[in-house]
């Protein structure tokens, strides 16, 4: 034992630790089983909702293929309501409880007794989803679900995918076919104005994308390099720094790899034309289109902050004042200086000009639980036009195709309430209130006194926030 080490303590404080730690991990394992009761309760709900709105489905007949979408999307949209969560993930998320609860009952009730988490069974569903018939299926989940029980999550996944190709009758390139056309692009926001675009496509293709990024990547540090030891030799051999005679001083990419790789994918993407284009050369003339939401302080540089991208993430000042130098116009905002609330714009148009105010207002689809920005959007009568509703701002507000058809389809209500406020009355009554999006003032900040004076003498008895130990 080191000399400096505290030594042990005698075997009554030992006891009482272990007793201690053991207690703390009761708790924590009765908690953790009150919590996967919970969640396995609603996973039974959302199951039960599913098949309801199944024969629902079933009672349409031979209904068109929309209508016959209405039964689930609607039954989505109100669960989404209440727990203020976007509908489409609801309706996902109502299906995978009912492939849970009706083909992995085994597992639903492992989960509902503790003995498993979800992660658990998000895992053993995920690589049983590929095999075809039940009893493979079966076997699967026995196999995997005995190994759940006594593992961690992290070591069931590579262990689930392995059981799970024994037991397909179907070969890598059959699943293959199938699984590529799931491929897509997505778009996850993240905090300090930072965004991750994600793409799922074949590992050939994924795996040739970055290495040609990396490639490019070094390529540039190489150039970067000898540039650097050419101005280095400069300056040994003659005595030249650059930067001489008016000329700029030289300039050296301190860029990491990764930070290049990620310029030259953006550069790519924003500015080079793709080389398959059906369209004979109009995908090329295709520019880019974000709305951006600036505070003027903010633009004249008098306040930082209060940027925001298309009503989902906030962007830096330096990055929306590029933008807005770069626009082709602007639409001013008036806001209420006291509530923040939207009050009109300074262009109106009879179309133009109401859309630009509905999209400043609500800035994404006002249906409860949406994110689709508004500019993307329909413009719905809150009240039918046919009913005597006026096309003005009064009655309008942005929403998303999936939204407008559902609200017409299942019978949700709209009414405006002061201030924006949009009242939606649910097919089943329930009522749920959207507030348009909150705004926040930026004030300029107060010239600095330039003689502050000397501050108050410290509390010299006031004792330290921490102990010292």
């Amino acid at each position: 034992m080191d000399e400096n080490s505290e030594p042990l303590r005698d075997s009554d404080d030992r006891d009482a630790v272990a007793r201690k730690t053991a207690a703390f991990v009761d708790e924590i394992m009765e908690a953790r089983r009150v919590v996967a009761e919970g969640q396995a309760r609603e996973a039974a709900a959302m199951a039960e909702a599913y098949a309801f709105a199944q024969e629902q489905t079933a009672c349409l007949g031979s209904a068109t293929a929309k209508a016959r979408e209405m039964p689930l999307r609607a039954m989505a949209a109100e669960i989404g309501a209440a727990t203020r969560v976007n509908d489409s993930t609801v309706q996902n998320r109502l299906f995978e409880c009912h492939r849970l609860v009706t083909e992995y009952t085994p597992t639903f009730e492992a989960w509902r007794a503790g003995q498993v988490s979800q992660a658990h069974t998000k895992v053993i569903v995920e690589f049983g989803a590929d095999l075809p018939d039940p009893e493979s299926r079966a076997a699967y989940e026995k196999d995997v679900l005995d190994y759940a029980v006594k593992t961690a999550t992290g070591r069931l996944r590579p262990y689930a995918q392995q059981v799970a190709d024994k037991a397909n009758p179907r070969t890598v390139q059959e699943r293959h076919d199938v699984a590529v056309r799931t491929r897509r692009v997505w778009v996850e926001d993240h905090r300090d104005g930072m965004s991750v675009l994600g793409v799922e496509g074949p590992a050939a293709e994924i795996h040739g994308i970055f290495d040609r990024l990396t490639q490019q990547g070094r390529e540039i540090k190489a150039t970067d390099l000898r540039a650097r030891r050419e101005a280095a030799e400069r300056i040994t051999f003659g005595g030249n720094t650059g930067g001489g005679d008016g000329e700029d001083p030289e300039w050296f990419d301190e860029r990491t790899l990764n930070e290049i790789r990620a310029d030259v994918v953006m550069d790519m993407l924003l500015t080079a034309a793709p080389t398959i284009d059906p369209t004979g050369g109009g995908l090329a003339a295709i520019r880019a289109s974000v709305q951006v939401s600036i505070p003027a302080t903010t633009l004249a540089g008098t306040t930082s902050g209060g940027a925001e991208l298309n009503g989902k993430c906030a962007i830096d000042p330096a990055t929306v004042r590029i933008l807005t130098g770069n626009a082709p116009g602007l639409d001013r905002v008036f806001l209420h200086p006291v509530t923040a609330e939207v009050l009109t714009t300074d262009r109106y148009t009879p179309t133009a000009g109401i859309r630009r105010f509905l999209q400043a207002r609500y800035v994404r689809c006002a249906f409860p639980g949406c994110r689709r920005p508004a500019m993307r959007s329909e413009i719905d009568h809150h009240r039918e036009y046919a009913n005597g509703g006026k096309t003005d701002g009064d009655n309008l507000g942005p929403c998303c195709t999936r939204h407008h058809v559902t609200r017409h389809a299942a019978g949700w209500t709209v009414e405006q309430l002061p201030g924006g406020r949009l009242k939606f009355t649910a097919p089943s009554g329930k009522v749920y209130i959207e507030d348009p999006p909150p705004r926040v003032l930026f004030l300029p900040e107060p010239d600095p006194d330039p003689d502050p004076g000397p501050g108050p003498e410290p509390d010299r008895e006031s004792p330290p926030l921490c102990p010292p130990f």
